[in-house]
């Protein structure tokens, strides 16, 4: 081996390969997003009394991309949706989890999103930390197909609890049914399959009087 292959490869183990200090940021990012298990949504888990953590939501999010995934029309890298689906909420560490149907929360959120962004994966290693705060970023802008996906099941999910909890948070909150209509329309992006599907969810939410507004068009 020459002298100035050794000397790269010795360059590439101490900067990017598991040194002490590399590692001590890696555990120190994984201990911290421990606390997304104390971070509550306003859905509960099916046939569960209790609201769901974020780290519930987001392990159920993984678990449907790589169920669903042979229902978008596109080729996709699964791998990249669920790197997304697991890192997509941790900024709610931060920022907590911000209701969709709160207008006033929401007037906020991409602002208490952003800098929790900046601290949570800020405390990786600089390469890790840019490469999933640019992952969490392409998830919020739904700029690719993925990220499509990947929303799609954040929006559908939702719908599911709710319709086999009662209602749950739309009858809690006096939600209408053009409220939810509106918040699941991204999932067609995603999945016309899944959009198809979700609507007949949406019908049997409304022939059901999930919403506060009765059994109106949805």
């Amino acid at each position: 081996m020459s002298a100035p292959v050794a000397w790269f490869r010795a360059f590439l183990v101490k900067k990017f390969l598991q040194t002490p200090d590399r590692i001590g940021q890696q555990i120190r990012f994984l201990v911290e997003t421990e606390k997304l298990k104390a971070v509550l949504r306003q859905t509960s888990p099916v046939g569960v009394a209790r609201y769901e953590n974020s780290a519930e939501h987001s392990w159920t999010l993984a678990l449907m991309a790589v169920v669903l995934a042979e229902h978008v029309d596109q080729q996709l890298d699964l791998l990249r949706v669920l790197r997304m689906l697991l890192i997509h909420d941790l900024v709610e560490i931060d920022a907590g989890d911000t209701f969709c149907y709160d207008a006033a929360a929401n007037v906020t959120k991409a602002d208490r999103e952003a800098r929790a962004a900046e601290r949570v994966f800020g405390l990786l290693p600089a390469d890790q930390a840019s490469e999933l705060r640019e992952l969490w970023q392409e998830f919020e802008a739904r700029r690719s197909a993925e990220a499509a996906f990947a929303n799609a099941l954040d929006r559908l999910m939702p719908l599911l609890q709710n319709l086999r909890n009662g209602g749950g948070s739309w009858r809690e909150h006096r939600i209408a049914s053009e409220q939810v209509l509106n918040r699941c329309r991204p999932i067609e992006a995603g999945s016309a399959a899944l959009w198809a599907y979700a609507q007949t969810v949406l019908a049997e939410a409304r022939r059901l009087n999930l919403f506060s507004d009765g059994a109106g068009d949805v």
